[in-house]
């Protein structure tokens, strides 16, 4: 393995950590709470962490591998398709039959008849289920193309509609923030506006995940009804700027919080992390969108 900073070093040992965790409790129910503990990060960059270094979030490598060890009992076994599929956590034998050959290419009962001639798909970290072997990784590396770049930004005082509910609902918010600064002469000049966003969708249930639409005031303003007032603390972030719909930022979060912070010797900090959005995405095209996106450092 390439040379690795002492944060790195010790990223990669938590999340080995959290990957023994899982290969031993492989049949429980995921608790993302549990294995963070585990590998010693907050639930909030947990899921992050092991997404950006081993390459799919934890559902999705759970799921992985137990459709690995179904395929291993197929070859290994004579036990019944139905009993394969309810130990890898399907219900329905439809449903893993799909599951299986979307996986594997073949059907499980086809998958049995090729034995050892269907190969395991690649996985981007090299994890993959090994009934007698405990799991290794290889972390995926930073992308010296991608510009991240250090930034502090000041404490500043905003004006704000807080969002309750999927990141993709947040217009609306916006919406009533510009409505109620236009009423109040706010958006004469130049103005400052950024989202803060507290909660990782993957993780957090789609109705508790929360966002604040910010605009800084060119004067001091007083809460009035759902518009509140808040300050946001600066500090140091790692920031990189995204270009695409916003649908696809949690590519640039899983860079920042895996490869990057990995590689970079340094811890991220808590929650929120900050959004800026460059252009106007009315007039642009989602392709061509450009959001400047900031973690806290610790």
């Amino acid at each position: 393995m390439a040379d690795m900073t002492p944060t790195g070093a010790d990223h990669r040992k938590r999340i080995l950590a959290a990957l023994l965790y899982i290969q031993a409790h492989l049949d429980d129910d995921p608790d993302l709470e549990a294995i963070a503990r585990i590998a010693h990060f907050s639930p909030f960059h947990f899921h992050r962490v092991f997404r950006g270094l081993v390459g799919e979030g934890v559902a999705q490598h759970i799921r992985r591998l137990r459709l690995e060890r179904a395929a291993y009992q197929l070859k290994h076994s004579e036990s019944q398709i139905i009993r394969i599929a309810l130990d890898a956590g399907f219900e329905a034998p439809e449903s893993f039959t799909r599951a299986f050959a979307s996986h594997f290419g073949a059907t499980p009962s086809a998958f049995r008849k090729l034995h050892r001639s269907v190969p395991v798909p690649p996985s981007p970290s090299g994890v993959h289920y090994a009934a007698d072997a405990q799991p290794d990784f290889t972390p995926l590396k930073e992308n010296p193309a991608v510009n991240v770049k250090i930034e502090t930004l000041p404490n500043r005082r905003v004006v704000f509609v807080r969002h309750t509910g999927p990141y993709q609902g947040c217009g609306a918010a916006w919406g009533r923030l510009f409505q109620w600064a236009g009423m109040k002469g706010l958006l004469a000049g130049p103005f400052e506006s950024f989202g803060l966003c507290y909660d990782d969708p993957e993780v957090t249930p789609p109705d508790k995940i929360r966002y604040d639409a910010c605009l800084v005031p060119p004067r001091p303003v007083q809460p009035e009804g759902d518009i509140g007032v808040q300050e946001v603390a600066g500090g140091e972030f790692a920031t990189l700027e995204h270009v695409g719909p916003y649908g696809s930022l949690s590519a640039a979060y899983d860079y920042l919080c895996g490869p990057w912070a990995s590689s970079s010797g340094r811890e991220l900090g808590p929650p929120p992390s900050v959004e800026f959005y460059l252009n106007d995405p009315r007039s642009t095209p989602e392709k061509d969108l450009r959001t400047k996106v900031c973690v806290r450092l610790a």
